[in-house]
Formats: C-alpha cells, structure tokens, sequence
C-alpha cells in the first residue's frame, strides 16, 4: 500500500459550469485511495487562494489543483520554492501545462487514474521561472506573454463567449485589426538589445492558448528559458503565421528566433506581461529561471 498523504485539493468551483463534478470526484478518488484529504473550494479565485494558503499552513504533503492554467499558477506561487508538491487535475479551457507535463487533457478518469499513480512516485522536479514588476515577485511555470499574446489574453480574459478555447482564437482575430508592431528595449543574460517586434514570449513550457506550440522544443526541466520573437508582419503575412503555430511548425520561418537564456529584462511601453494567463502588471519585467524549483506529481 502506498502510504498516507495529508492533499489539499483546491476547487474553484465558479470555473466549470457543467464540469463541476470534477472536484468532488477527484476527492472521493483520493479518500478511496486513502489519503487524508481537506477540499476546498469558493465562490471566487481570490478567496480561494487565502483558504488554501491557510490550509498550508499546517502539515501537508501535496497541493493538488482542479482546473485549467489559472489554478496551477496559484498551485505554483504558493508551492514555488518550497518542499511541497503539486499536483494537477487539468479542467479548464488551457490546460497547456497538464499538457507539457503529458497528463491527460480530455479524459477525467485518464486523469484522475495519472493522478492516483503518480502519488506512489517520487515526485519531479521542474523549472519555474520568478518574475520581479515593480514591488511584485511572481512565478510563473509556463510561458510568460509580453506582446501580441499579452493584448490577446487581456481581450480574451474581458470576453464572455465563447467560453472554451476558441475565446483565444477569437480575441487573437479581434486584436489583429488594430495591433501595430511594439518597440522593445531587452537585457537577455546581460546583453542589452533593442527591437521592434510582434510579440515576445519567455517560454518554459511548450504551449499556451491551450494547445498553440509557441515554442515546441522547450524542455520543462533543462535550465533554461526558451525566449521567442516574431519581427514585424503586415496583418496577413501574421494570419499566415498564425495557423502554424497549432502545429509547431512556425519556427523556421524567418520572422521567428527562439532562443536560450537564463534571465531577461523586458521594457516596452503600455504593454502589460501576462503569466500562464495571470496578469503580471505593466512593463519593465525581469525573469530568471529557476531550476528545479518546482516539484510535481506527474
């Protein structure tokens, strides 16, 4: 039998519509398992990180989170750091870094079988990446968006329908009719350089958007940060890009650079950074990856 572990499960219950069973049953899963388990769940995603922050408080052995994108990154600025694991039942409309970690997206039972198996293994360690704004230090564990990506998600994240992943294709649409090229001032690993780009995106994990394969080489645990550049394109030479980024195939274009680095500083002006889809602030950031900061049940 594998032994006994004390899980926070944190369920934002106000996320899933017609999926809010998923909670529930991952509990009872973990109860039959016979895990000592605190649900916990509430009414809005800023209440809920304080109850589960509380919750950490005491003697516990893993955090694991019931949704999409947005409730591992509370998983992971809560657990970043720390000797805690986190684990993740993905039920969102992104799910990329489930995805990246090769958790089932669209089968709740495959997922909750990952889960269950993977808690009688020693957990993993990963890369995460720390973010300083202004007074503000976040971690993110997937891909940080400072850009075209970064207008999108603060379009996406103001629309109401449609609700499932295809929001972000729609907003990506809506912002493409009046998006200009940015100018960016960047220090990557001490070297500074200037630029005026599409977008730029700091990526650990392979995708976002939930499933768009941004960066398709990053590797979650080497060490590093996968940093991605479009130059400037008219708006249909970027509808042609667009497509190929589903399939990863973008990235020998040549209005693409991916390159490898340990730190970066971003500055442009009116822009804001998104991470995992969290909105960071405004711009200057700086991020520095971490590695092997993050521990995972996957």
């Amino acid at each position: 039998m594998p032994p006994c572990l004390h899980l926070v499960v944190a369920i934002n219950a106000a996320a899933f519509g017609r999926r809010r069973d998923v909670g529930p049953r991952v509990a009872q899963a973990l109860v039959v398992a016979g895990h000592q388990v605190t649900s916990l769940s509430a009414p809005s995603f800023d209440a809920l990180r304080r109850d589960v922050q509380g919750a950490l408080v005491s003697r516990v052995d893993a955090l694991v989170v019931v949704g999409g994108d947005g409730m591992v990154s509370l998983g992971t600025n809560l657990l970043a750091g720390t000797s805690r694991f986190l684990a993740i039942v993905p039920c969102g409309t992104g799910n990329d870094l489930a995805r990246g970690l090769g958790i089932p997206v669209d089968d709740t039972d495959a997922a909750i079988r990952h889960l269950l198996d993977a808690l009688t293994r020693p957990p993993r360690a990963i890369d995460a990446a720390r973010v300083r704004c202004g007074d503000t230090t976040i971690w993110f564990a997937g891909v940080l968006s400072a850009g075209f990506d970064a207008v999108v998600d603060e379009r996406a994240n103001r629309m109401r329908r449609p609700r499932e992943k295809s929001r972000y294709t729609l907003a990506i649409l809506l912002v493409l009719t009046t998006f200009r090229p940015i100018s960016y001032r960047l220090t990557v690993d001490g070297r500074p350089r200037r630029m005026r780009a599409m977008l730029i995106s700091v990526a650990n994990n392979v995708s976002i958007g939930g499933g768009m394969r941004v960066v398709p080489g990053a590797v979650i645990d080497d060490g590093l940060l996968d940093l991605f550049i479009v130059a400037p394109l008219s708006r249909a030479g970027f509808l042609r890009v667009f497509p190929k980024v589903f399939s990863g195939t973008h990235t020998t274009l040549p209005q693409v650079e991916i390159t490898r680095c340990c730190s970066i500083r971003i500055d442009a002006d009116r822009v804001a950074a998104y991470a995992d889809g969290e909105r960071v602030g405004a711009m200057p950031v700086q991020v520095d990856v971490v590695p092997k900061a993050l521990l995972v049940h996957a």
